[in-house]
C-alpha cells in the first residue's frame, strides 16, 4: 500500500476516462461510508485495549493487553491509510476534494517521500499524520467518543513526538555537513512547534491545569505567533520560547547537549539579524531580543548543565554566573540600573566569546564595541593603542578596554 504511486494524472482526456470518472464519482460515496465504518470499528478496538490496559494492575495482563494494543494500532493505521488511498486519493483525482482533502493528500504525498530517504523519520511522522487525521474525524462523533480518543491521541502523540525528538538528537551527533545541521535544527524546532500548537492544548483539556501550571505563561508567550505573518526576529523569539518550554516538556527526548547546540544557533541567528539589519528601530528590536536570548540561554540551560567537558569553562561560567546573581540584587532597587549592568555583563561576555573568531564575527565584534563604548565600559582611541598592563588589546581597530571589561 505504501509503496503506490501518489501522482495525479489528468483523466479527463477521452471518452472512456470521463466514463470511469463518472463511475468512480458514483462509487466514492459508498467507499467513503466503507472505510468510515472499518476505521470506526479498528479504532474502537484501540480504544478498549488502550483503557483496557490503563485500568489493569497485573503485570501479566499489562504485558499481553501491550501485545494487543500494538496489534490493535496497526490493523487501526492500515484502515486509514487504505481510506486515503481509497478515498482520498479518488477524489482529489477527480477533482472532487474539498480543500483540507487535497491539504492532506499533499502532505501524506511528502511524508511518504521520506521513506526512502529516512525511515526512521518517515516511520514516525506517518503515524502522527495518520492518527491526526483520524483525530479530525473524531471530532464529528458524540462527545463521549471525544472524550475517550483524546486520551489516547495525547497519550500516542507525545510518544512519537518524542521518539521523533530522539532521532533529530541521534542524527546531529552523526558525521554530517553544516547544512544538514540546519537543516536538522528547523526540524527540531518544527517538530516543537507542532506539538505545542496541536498536541498540548487538548492536554489542558484532559488533565489537571496544575500540572502544567509553570509553562502556562510560556505557552501564551508562544500562542502570539501563531496568527499573522513572522518576521526573522518574531521567527527566532518563537523558537527561543519553543526551547525554552522543551525544558520542561522533553527533558530526555532532547537533550541538553542538543538543545544547547539549538541555543547557540539562535545566537548566531540574533547576531547575523543585528549586522545585517540597517534600519536602526529594528536593530535594535533584534539586540534587545538577543540579549532575552542570552539570559534565556545561561539561565534555563547552561546553570543546569552538570557534565561540562573542560573544566575551565565550568570555572569560567561559575564567575559569571556569581556575578549575574550580584546584578539581579539590583532588580528590586534599581530597575533600570539591573537592565543596564544586566545588558553590561551579557555582552562583555559574549564579547570574550567572538573575539577568539574576529574573521568570522567582525561585525558583530564591531557592534559590540560600540555597544560598550555607549555603555561607558569602553572608550575609542583615534589614532593610537597602548599597553601598560592596566589594559588589554582585544581588537587591534582602535580600542582601549580595561582588564576587567572583559
Amino acid at each position: 500500500m505504501e509503496e503506490r504511486s501518489l501522482r495525479i494524472y489528468n483523466s479527463e482526456k477521452t471518452f472512456f476516462s470521463k466514463i470511469t470518472n463518472t463511475i468512480s464519482k458514483l462509487l466514492i460515496p459508498t467507499k467513503i461510508g466503507l472505510n468510515g465504518m472499518i476505521i470506526s470499528i479498528k479504532r474502537n478496538n484501540v480504544l478498549k485495549t488502550f483503557e483496557a490496559l490503563n485500568e489493569t494492575e497485573e503485570q501479566d495482563k499489562k504485558e499481553v493487553l501491550t501485545k494487543k494494543l500494538d496489534d490493535t494500532y496497526a490493523l487501526y493505521l492500515e484502515a486509514i491509510d487504505k481510506h486515503i488511498m481509497d478515498t482520498i486519493y479518488k477524489k482529489v483525482r477527480n477533482d472532487t476534494a474539498s480543500e483540507f482533502e487535497k491539504e492532506a493528500l499533499s502532505q501524506y504525498y511528502m511524508i511518504t517521500h521520506l521513506k526512502e530517504s529516512g525511515y526512521t523519520e518517515y516511520k514516525y511522522k506517518k503515524q502522527i499524520y495518520l492518527i491526526g487525521l483520524d483525530y479530525q474525524n473524531v471530532l464529528c462523533e458524540k462527545q463521549k467518543i471525544i472524550d475517550r480518543y483524546k486520551k489516547f491521541y495525547c497519550t500516542e502523540a507525545e510518544i512519537l513526538y518524542k521518539g521523533l525528538l530522539k532521532h533529530y538528537s541521534i542524527r546531529l551527533a552523526d558525521n554530517i555537513t553544516d547544512g544538514e545541521k540546519q537543516e536538522i535544527y528547523n526540524k527540531i524546532f518544527k517538530t516543537l512547534e507542532d506539538y505545542i500548537s496541536d498536541i498540548l492544548p487538548i492536554k489542558f483539556e484532559i488533565e489537571n491545569n496544575d500540572t502544567y501550571k509553570e509553562i502556562l505563561e510560556e505557552f501564551d508567550n508562544f500562542d502570539r505567533f501563531t496568527v499573522g505573518k513572522l518576521d526573522q526576529n518574531d521567527v527566532i523569539e518563537k523558537n527561543m520560547i519553543l526551547l525554552g518550554l522543551s525544558r520542561k516538556l522533553f527533558t530526555h527526548s532532547l537533550p541538553l547537549v542538543v538543545a544547547e547546540q539549538c541555543y547557540e544557533k539562535l545566537l548566531n541567528d540574533a547576531r547575523s539579524l543585528i549586522v545585517d539589519t540597517k534600519i536602526a528601530r529594528k536593530q535594535e528590536k533584534a539586540y534587545s531580543l538577543l540579549i532575552n536570548l542570552m539570559e534565556e540561554y545561561n539561565a534555563k540551560l547552561l546553570s543546569t548543565k552538570i557534565y561540562w567537558e573542560k573544566p575551565a569553562q565550568r570555572e569560567e561560567f561559575k564567575k559569571f554566573w556569581d556575578k549575574y546573581k550580584e546584578v539581579e540584587k539590583l532588580k528590586d532597587e534599581n530597575y533600570d540600573e539591573f537592565v543596564k549592568q544586566k545588558e553590561i555583563l551579557f555582552i562583555k561576555n559574549d564579547f570574550s566569546k567572538v573575539a577568539t573568531n574576529e574573521n568570522k564575527y567582525f561585525k558583530i565584534i564591531q557592534f559590540y564595541r560600540n555597544k560598550l563604548v555607549e555603555l561607558g565600559v569602553m572608550r575609542n582611541l583615534r589614532n593610537s593603542y597602548s599597553s601598560d598592563g592596566s589594559y588589554i588589546k582585544v581588537t587591534s581597530k582602535n580600542v582601549r578596554v580595561k582588564k576587567e571589561a572583559v
